[in-house]
């Protein structure tokens, strides 16, 4: 096991040297796209893949029973596409907007036959007859298409031969196409709502590739819904799902690549 990782570790070295090597060998510093950068607009895409799941919080009375937490949120992986318009100010800064369409698919599993103790009612929820919970009731697989659009304040470093590393951060605009905010029904009918608009912040590091015809830029990326996503059931559905999550908020981290 140790041979192997040590020649692993010997070719993934010999490969990054080559490439660095091509990359950046003095005679070919700052040969590469030297003028890209003073354009005051550019454009280009992206290609991402995300890990996204829920950041929970959970209501004390219908989201936890005996200090054990009645909701679980099982994180997912899925990947996204946009376009990028990149608007110089400055040598070290630039204003960055990349909508984009993300698809998601997101399991929640509510445990939740506990609040059966509460269906002579309670202070925020009205008598109900309880119910068996069916895997068919206890878990919602959430598919979500998203259209993002961020707005991002780049700050870079100076050019390194064919590289530059910045950092970026701003917020962005998300609309849930897949929301069913409005649907009349709700999670008795095995229907979960969430909002469709929503607003996030987002960071972002990364490292900018001259070649000779375009620049590339691997960068990794979080994200972070800032608004409630819930949207409470009907008042005549037992408290089994909506009631048992006070905040219900999107959280991803992107591996982005950027084409420009």
């Amino acid at each position: 096991m140790n041979k192997f990782l040590l020649k692993a570790l010997v070719l993934a070295s010999v490969n990054i040297a080559f490439f660095a090597d091509a990359q950046f060998r003095t005679r070919n510093r700052m040969d590469k796209l030297e003028d890209f950068d003073q354009k005051t607009v550019s454009w280009g895409f992206y290609l991402n893949a995300n890990a996204i799941d829920y950041k929970i919080v959970f209501n004390p009375r219908y989201g936890m029973y005996e200090n054990h937490n009645l909701v679980s949120s099982k994180q997912s992986t899925s990947f996204g596409a946009g376009l990028i318009a990149k608007f110089r100010l400055n040598d070290y800064l630039d204003v960055r907007v990349e909508p984009g369409l993300q698809f998601a698919q997101r399991e929640l599993t509510f445990n939740t036959q506990s609040n059966d103790i509460y269906k002579d009612g309670s202070l925020t929820n009205a008598p109900f007859i309880p119910m068996t919970l069916t895997d068919k009731d206890r878990i919602r697989e959430i598919k979500s298409t998203l259209i993002d659009i961020p707005v991002m304040l780049e700050l870079h470093g100076e050019r390194w031969y064919n590289s530059r590393p910045y950092v970026a951060a701003g917020v962005n605009y998300i609309v849930n196409l897949q929301s069913n905010s409005d649907s009349p029904d709700d999670n008795m009918q095995q229907v979960f709502r969430s909002t469709t608009h929503n607003f996030a912040w987002s960071a972002e590091m990364g490292v900018q590739f001259y070649f000779n015809k375009f620049k590339l830029t691997p960068a990794v990326r979080g994200t972070f819904f800032m608004n409630n996503e819930i949207v409470a059931d009907n008042a005549t559905t037992p408290p089994y799902w909506s009631s048992a999550v006070s905040t219900l908020q999107t959280r991803a981290i992107m591996f982005v690549l950027k084409f420009e």
